[in-house]
């Protein structure tokens, strides 16, 4: 049974007054913590699945940190509630995309949140005391500090039940690998810039955009509809390619205000307004750019840059045939 929540509980913690970010406070509630009041950013379920703990993660400023190093300070209560979300993932990953997607795209939200607030966090910190000052450091970005806020303020529903009013908090895809021709039980990447996370469970992949209010989804979602099907690794990173490239061209933060609480009341609130509404919301799409990104994707497999610009005006497409029909791919290079 939950606690009775009191309207003070309702009011979202703002660790910006003062930037309390260090690991003496809770990242959700900001109550003061022990050394042992930890939650491991990648859960120890992922980490005994996958074999991950000492699996090595390399940092903006080239140090290497293990994975069940990576570690966020929270109080008894918050932990308490990530365990509960955590059991949550763990039980329907174990059944496959299909029981991921039925958690409903908030509670993936929050989880993936989360791990994405954890390395960006870590990686913050460490601009401190770099081992070796990064090209662009995260600090100094005040756009992305900007989107950063907002993204913590939606993270609060991993600390009180909250509820978005017309919007959802970020846009999530969960796909399907081709098991015959996948041969990675986990991966994950991230864009720290345009607050893009991405994780490989098996056969599920999971790909969000954790601060746009749903709009890369909704532009998404011809693609995403067109991929309910299981795909090769070589469609999956065009897909991933898409949204990276969407959340770059994403023009727009939005403004979030919590509603008033009252006593009584049982949720968090949000409203959402994109304050320049005669602006764009994304950017022009440029088909060199795009490639690049695509390309990259496609490392892993030879496809150059090359390959991917062979038509200047029509980037290589494996997601879709000529006729603009979802291909059909079973193995690659498909001979």
């Amino acid at each position: 049974m939950s606690p009775q929540l009191t309207p003070a509980d309702l009011i979202p913690y703002d660790p910006f007054d003062g930037m309390q970010f260090g690991p003496s406070t809770c990242f959700l509630t900001g109550q003061p913590v022990g050394p042992d009041d930890t939650v491991p950013v990648f859960a120890d379920w992922l980490q005994a699945r996958y074999q991950l703990a000492e699996r090595p993660i390399q940092l903006l400023d080239q140090r290497t940190v293990a994975f069940r190093d990576l570690r966020i300070p929270a109080s008894p209560a918050a932990r308490q509630r990530i365990d509960e979300l955590e059991s949550q993932v763990e039980a329907a990953s174990a059944q496959g995309p299909a029981a991921l997607r039925a958690l409903g795209d908030d509670k993936l939200f929050l989880w993936l949140g989360k791990m994405f607030y954890g390395i960006f966090i870590t990686e913050l910190l460490n601009e401190f005391e770099p081992l070796i000052k990064p090209k662009y450091p995260l600090a100094e970005n005040a756009a992305l500090v900007r989107r950063f806020q907002a993204f913590f303020q939606l993270l609060q529903g991993l600390r009180v039940p909250t509820e978005y009013a017309d919007f959802v908090p970020g846009s999530v895809f969960v796909l399907e690998a081709d098991a015959s021709e996948d041969h990675t039980a986990f991966e994950y990447d991230d864009d720290l810039n345009t607050l893009v996370f991405s994780i490989k469970l098996d056969k599920a992949v999971l790909v969000a955009c954790l601060v746009d209010i749903g709009l890369v989804g909704q532009a998404m979602r011809k693609v995403y509809a067109d991929a309910q099907r299981p795909l090769h690794p070589v469609q999956i990173a065009e897909f991933k390619a898409r949204v990276y490239y969407a959340a770059h061209l994403l023009h727009v933060v939005p403004d979030l205000y919590p509603r008033t609480p009252r006593p009584g009341d049982t949720h968090l609130v949000f409203d959402a307004l994109i304050d320049d509404v005669t602006g764009a919301i994304f950017n022009p799409w440029e088909n060199s750019a795009y490639t690049q990104a695509l390309a990259e994707m496609w490392q892993r497999w030879n496809i150059t840059l090359a390959d991917v610009v062979a038509k200047p005006a029509e980037p290589m497409t494996l997601l879709y045939n000529s006729d603009g029909t979802p291909r059909e791919l079973k193995h690659w290079p498909d001979l």
